[in-house]
């Protein structure tokens, strides 16, 4: 059912979506899915692809945004210098990786902590299984996020088979997910078969803000073309940062650790230099990698510099 347009005050204004984003200029889309290039009201720097907004009239097809609807999340990172937002109103956070280029562990442990902080469910893909090179080490790492309890799948974006196309409409379809990776791990093919006109609707966004080469800067959602929901595809990057969340945050979010903390000799123990620690004692007994806790720690250690707890 169609949403009501709505007024804010004298002003007439109506329900739309955010469906890009480029600083400070967006694109959305009213409920009758008309386009408009969008700016918002003020200074305010506060709007996210998959926003639901209150907007004013168009005016030469542009329009203004006056307010930002509640939302049910927000998926973001954060470092010491600056916080980037990435979705609101998701269902679902897809990381993908593959054996080549090298992936980072960390960056998807990273992804893993940020979507369980904001209480979105993730899955984390495996791409590129038509490739030799790495495979060895990218399928050791699936199966050690299997025996973590997260979700996982395997596929090979470029060779369009039953099994591919299978696997696609199981983990997308009626769903509202967010798309991430490091930068060549296969985001683009991925989009491009869900889909189709992906690259032409960026290219079209790309010449009406007149951004040119930066269109793989812009973060932008595509409904999907055979079923529900939509996709969020955002620019690949390296580095997920945790900086807006505790050390506790940290821990909670990280299975192997959670199930262990209640053992610790001490209630506030950090897992760094308490004695009778049993995170420090599991790593001893190959229970917890020793990866996995060089992780922990170089997130802890950052953190503490930051804000000294000891």
């Amino acid at each position: 059912m169609r949403k009501e347009r709505k007024s804010a005050g004298p002003q007439s204004t109506f329900h739309a979506q955010v469906i890009s984003c480029h600083g400070r200029h967006h694109f959305v889309r009213d409920d009758q899915n008309q386009l408009f290039e969008a700016h918002r009201r003020g200074k305010k720097a506060d709007v996210v692809v998959g926003d639901e907004v209150l907007c004013s009239a168009a005016v030469d097809n542009t329009v203004a945004i006056e307010s930002v609807l509640e939302r049910k999340n927000l998926l973001f990172r954060q470092d010491e210098w600056r916080t980037k937002t990435l979705a609101a109103n998701i269902d679902l956070l897809a990381i993908v990786y593959g054996s080549q280029p090298r992936f980072n562990p960390w960056f998807i442990w990273r992804a893993l902590i940020a979507a369980h902080a904001a209480k979105v469910p993730a899955i984390v893909i495996r791409n590129k299984t038509d490739l030799e090179d790495g495979a060895q080490e990218a399928d050791d790492f699936l199966r050690s996020l299997d025996a973590l309890g997260y979700r996982t799948c395997r596929m090979s974006a470029t060779e369009v088979d039953k099994t591919t196309q299978e696997t696609l409409a199981e983990v997308f379809f009626n769903h509202k997910t967010l798309l991430v990776g490091q930068s060549g791990m296969g985001k683009s093919t991925i989009l491009n078969l869900l889909v189709k006109e992906a690259n032409a609707k960026t290219q079209e966004y790309s010449q009406a803000l007149n951004l040119g080469r930066q269109t793989t800067t812009v973060t932008t959602l595509y409904d999907l073309d055979e079923a529900d929901g939509f996709v969020i595809d955002s620019p690949g990057f390296q580095e997920f940062g945790l900086s807006h969340l505790s050390l506790e945050d940290i821990v909670d979010a990280m299975p192997d650790f959670r199930s262990l903390v209640h053992k610790c000799r001490f209630a506030d123990c950090k897992h760094l230099k308490e004695p009778d620690c049993a995170i420090k004692a599991a790593v001893a007994q190959g229970e917890i990698s020793e990866e996995r806790y060089a992780f922990y720690v170089a997130i802890a250690e950052q953190m503490l510099r930051a804000k000294p707890q000891y």
